[in-house]
Order: C-alpha cells, then sequence, then structure tokens
C-alpha cells in the first residue's frame, strides 16, 4: 500500500483496474485507491502479470503491507505469499462470517424428509423485486447490506425498502443507480389493517427491535473523526459572533455578474476575499500553533469547506489575498468540483493557514465550526436574509449575516480575535475598501 497523500495511514481498495493473470507495465494504473481526502490511482511499479490479488475491494490496509504481488508468469511466489497477510474473502463472505447476531430468533433447520419438498420448490420462480432483479444472497442470508451513503439516503426520501434491491456496484454495493431504477418501477405497498389491534390496560405491546445496517467506514470519514477528537478537546476552543450588514456587498456581487455573468461570483468568494484581506492587517490571525512555536503565515492560504458524499473536504486557495475576486470565483470553483468527484491532489487539500465554512446555502443562520489542526481559526459563515434593524433611531430592513469565528486561544487572545473581526465587518460592509 504506498502512500499517496501526506496525511494517509492507510488506504481502501476501490476498485481493481487489472484481475489476476492481466500484464501490466511499470506506470500504468494498477488500482483506485481511497485516501483520506481522495481517490488516486495506483501505478504499477514493475513490468509483469498480476500474479495474485491480497486485498479485495472495499477492504483497507495499513501503508507498506502487500496487497498484491506482480512478477513473471509461472513465477513461484509461494514464499511470499507465506510473508504476506492472508488473503481476505471477497467482501459478501467477509459480511457472512463478521455478521453478528440477527435479532429475529434463527429458524431450526428442516427435518431430512423436507429437504426434498424444499428442492422441488426451489425450482418454482422467485416474486420479482423492485428494481427486477433479484435480492441479493449475502443480504438475505446475513441481514447486511452494501450502500452507498447517497443510495441509502435516496431509499429513506423515496420509501423504498433496501432489503428488496440488489445492487449493481462493485460486490454487490447499492448504488445511485440501482435506487433510481426502482423509483422508476414502484411497488405496490402492502394493505394496512383498517385498525390497530388493540392492546389490554396496563400491558406493553412487543415491539421487534428496528432494523439496522452497517456500513463500512470510508478513508475520509475516519481521518475526519481522527482529526476531530484531536481538535476540539486538546484545542481551547473560544468563539466569537458578530452581524454583518450585507447591503453593499450584494449590491457589488449583483453589478459585477451583470456586467459579465460569466464571472458567477458568490457571496461565499466574497467573505474569502475579505477574510483573505482582513488576514494581512492582523497576521497574528494567520497562524498555527506548532508546539513550542507560534508560526505566522506570510500570505493567507485559505481553506473552503466542501461538502462531498463521504464526508468533508477543504480545498486550499493559496495566496488569496495576492488573487482577485474573479481568480477566486474561478479557483473555488473548479477546485469543489474536483473535490465532489474526489480528484483533487494532496497540495490542493492540506496546508491552509484559515479556513472558511459557509452553511448559509442551507438557510443556517447561525453556528459553531472546529478547528482543523494546525489551524489557528476557523470562520462560519451563516445565511444572508432581510430583518429589520435599527438605523439612526428608524426601523429599517437591511441583508443581515452572522459569522462566528472559533479560535485557538494557545494563539489568538480574545481581544485579537475580536480586532480581526472588526476588519472583516467593516470590509464586508464597505466592499469599496477592497480597491483602496
Amino acid at each position: 500500500m504506498p502512500k499517496l497523500s501526506p496525511t494517509m495511514e492507510e488506504g481502501q481498495i476501490s476498485r481493481w483496474l487489472k484481475k489476476e493473470g492481466d500484464k501490466v507495465s511499470m506506470g500504468e494504473p494498477l488500482a483506485e485507491i481511497d485516501t483520506d481526502k481522495a481517490t488516486m490511482e495506483m501505478q504499477a511499479l514493475a513490468n509483469g502479470v498480476l500474479l495474485k490479488i491480497l486485498i479485495n475491494e472495499g477492504q483497507s490496509a495499513p501503508l507498506g503491507q502487500t496487497i498484491a504481488v506482480v512478477g513473471e508468469p509461472n513465477e513461484d511466489i509461494a514464499s511470499l505469499l507465506a510473508e504476506a497477510p492472508a488473503a481476505a474473502p471477497p467482501k459478501q463472505e467477509q459480511q457472512k462470517q463478521e455478521e453478528p447476531k440477527d435479532e429475529r430468533p434463527a429458524a431450526p433447520p428442516p427435518p431430512p424428509q423436507a429437504k426434498a419438498a424444499a428442492a422441488g420448490s426451489a425450482a418454482q420462480p422467485a416474486a420479482p423485486v423492485a428494481n427486477g432483479r433479484q435480492p441479493q444472497a449475502a443480504a438475505a442470508d446475513s441481514g447486511r447490506m452494501i450502500v452507498s451513503p447517497l443510495a441509502a439516503r435516496m431509499a429513506a426520501e423515496a420509501g423504498i425498502d433496501l432489503r428488496s434491491l440488489q445492487g449493481s456496484g462493485p460486490n454487490g454495493r447499492i448504488i445511485k443507480r440501482d435506487i433510481e431504477e426502482a423509483m422508476s418501477h414502484p411497488k405496490a405497498a402492502p394493505a394496512q389493517p383498517a385498525f390497530p389491534r388493540a392492546v389490554e390496560p396496563g400491558r406493553f405491546q412487543q415491539v421487534a427491535a428496528s432494523a439496522y445496517r452497517d456500513e463500512p467506514a470510508s478513508e475520509i470519514r475516519k481521518v475526519i473523526a481522527k482529526r476531530l477528537v484531536t481538535s476540539l478537546g486538546p484545542v481551547p476552543h473560544f468563539f466569537l459572533t458578530t452581524e454583518i450588514e450585507m447591503d453593499r456587498a450584494a449590491e457589488m456581487r449583483k453589478g459585477i455578474n451583470a456586467l459579465d455573468p460569466e464571472l458567477k461570483i458568490s457571496v461565499n468568494d466574497i467573505v474569502i476575499k475579505v477574510a483573505a484581506a482582513a488576514l494581512r492587517q492582523h497576521p497574528e490571525i494567520n497562524a498555527s500553533f506548532q508546539g513550542n512555536f507560534v508560526r505566522y503565515y506570510e500570505h493567507a492560504d485559505v481553506g473552503v469547506a466542501v461538502a462531498i458524499e463521504d464526508g468533508l473536504i477543504t480545498p486550499v486557495i493559496r495566496s488569496a489575498d495576492q488573487k482577485s475576486l474573479s481568480e477566486i470565483a474561478a479557483e473555488v470553483r473548479e477546485l469543489a468540483e474536483r473535490a465532489r468527484s474526489r480528484k483533487l491532489k494532496p497540495e490542493e487539500y492540506t496546508g491552509a493557514s484559515f479556513s472558511i465554512s459557509n452553511l448559509g446555502m442551507f438557510g443556517i443562520d447561525e453556528f459553531t465550526a472546529v478547528i482543523n489542526p494546525p489551524e489557528g481559526a476557523i470562520l462560519a459563515v451563516g445565511a444572508m436574509s432581510a430583518k429589520p434593524v435599527v438605523r439612526d433611531n428608524e426601523i429599517v430592513i437591511r441583508q443581515m449575516m452572522r459569522v462566528t469565528m472559533s479560535c485557538d486561544h494557545r494563539v489568538i487572545d480574545g481581544a485579537t480575535g475580536a480586532k480581526f473581526l472588526q476588519t472583516f465587518k467593516k470590509i464586508l460592509e464597505n466592499p469599496l475598501y477592497l480597491v483602496v
């Protein structure tokens, strides 16, 4: 297992691009590996034949562990296989081995005379299922299914029983396409009794435990879990919130996009540019705690949180303080698109000096974000909405937006953080400061 990113400690085989017996050439893509932040290609390190695959699709291995053997045709690799970890069973078989006890009592084995009848009934065609395929054998036997998070969410919203589907993805994984097919061929819902069964007074109705599914955590979810426990606990957070009048910023955005619709400037692009400008004026915020010293960065490398299917990734806008608003907008769109397709390079999502997380597009008015170590601060941006405010002793309607900055108290003091937010608010409320 090669090291494909600076923070990678293990990798998960997403897909083998070659099968056992295939010829491979040095530098040729051999497999797709899910790292902590992206899916990257692993290249063959020698010419030869793929003699043995030791780690199957969907399974993980730590750095340096043997995951496959490439050699000459008919080469004796018995000694290598003896030293390498035992080949893991395919994912469906592994699930059967690891399946916890089912919540329903197991049926007793049929008597010998019933086996012949069962064999005869097995020849009967099975009832069709929602997407026209038979349920996955492993899922039927074990009660567990392999489902992508997006497919699970779509099925829940559409009311589709995942147990009635067979996945078309790797190792029978239920994916988006299977849910879409099931939605295009809906099954009739079973009839419900007109009246619920009465329960005797003073007694509780016995209800079976809720069904559940277990899905292996993706590499990005493992890293998120690992990194966050090293943040909110060990890092002493404090939070500063301010409310900003956004009318002038919104008017500037509208005017720029009217002049050149191709620019597609967003409110978040303006927030990034203003944050970078404020960081230049307050370099003590653009810093990180390094144990025995504090590191101050010369440029504002701003990380922008992007939600992806498996979690969260933070592409970095390098030297945002030296880039124009149009350059920032174009770079954010391009990086976000590649982040969602898991095509970012490690240097494109690591090494930020300050981060921004914006949930305003989801209608969230205010929230606090967790610092991504070793950064010293992160800015949480809420929704921009029309609110009544007092100006010159009169109640008027203004576009208001709340932001909360989470600060690492080992680097940033309360007054230091407050001064930064004052500057950030001043520039955002008067964006002409950007050209002064």
